[in-house]
């Protein structure tokens, strides 16, 4: 009967435990569940620049994001010198045939390149902006995907800029990711309705 009784409290103990595991990973899951569902794409920035501890846990998770065969094919170049900056914007907004700052006023901008050779390389980096962009939401940066990197980094005002930064090879630009403080007299975004059927269930 003792031997019973010391058994009932062990799988009372280890039932315990993975209770709370449980309940452990499911805050966990509702914590990144809420941070996906709730970032949206900012334009309205504040001029102060986001401090170097967090935009490196941005970056950090941009290189865990997936990539084909694990290979890795995409680079991440984080652009704070402001005159930098604003000749990657200018060239940016030249591609659209205008003079304004398609930043949004945002006073980081992170390129991310990845290498032609790699068939997957459009899906790695796309994927390395995807995180980028949440990782920014969960520390409280704001930050917003804009294109036209594949553009200027084709030109050859965007070559002299790879090789400026010390990259060789056949890269090409898959994104922008803007990033900054969101100006917090500006009216937060609100996310649209999601659209009918936009999950279809085979079963």
């Amino acid at each position: 009967m003792k031997r019973l009784y010391i058994l009932a409290l062990a799988l009372t103990a280890i039932l315990g435990q993975s209770n709370a595991a449980d309940a452990q990973c499911q805050d966990k899951s509702n914590t990144v569940l809420e941070s996906l569902k709730t970032r949206r794409a900012i334009r309205s920035y504040s001029p102060e620049m986001p401090s170097d501890e967090l935009l490196a846990k941005v970056t950090e998770a941009g290189t865990f994001a997936p990539t084909g065969m694990g290979m890795q094919s995409p680079l991440i170049v984080v652009v704070k010198d402001k005159e930098t900056r604003d000749e990657i914007a200018r060239l940016n907004a030249s591609v659209m045939g205008r003079d304004t700052d398609p930043f949004y006023g945002a006073p980081v901008v992170i390129v991310v390149l990845a290498d032609r050779k790699m068939p997957t390389y459009i899906n790695d980096g796309s994927l390395v902006m995807g995180n980028l962009l949440n990782a920014a939401h969960a520390v409280g940066l704001g930050s917003c995907w804009v294109h036209r990197a594949k553009e200027v980094f084709d030109m050859p005002e965007g070559k002299a800029l790879l090789k400026k930064w010390g990259i060789e090879g056949d890269y090409e630009g898959i994104g922008n990711c803007i990033i900054g403080i969101p100006d917090p007299t500006a009216p937060a975004p609100v996310a649209k309705p999601r659209k009918d059927g936009y999950v279809i269930v085979v079963d």
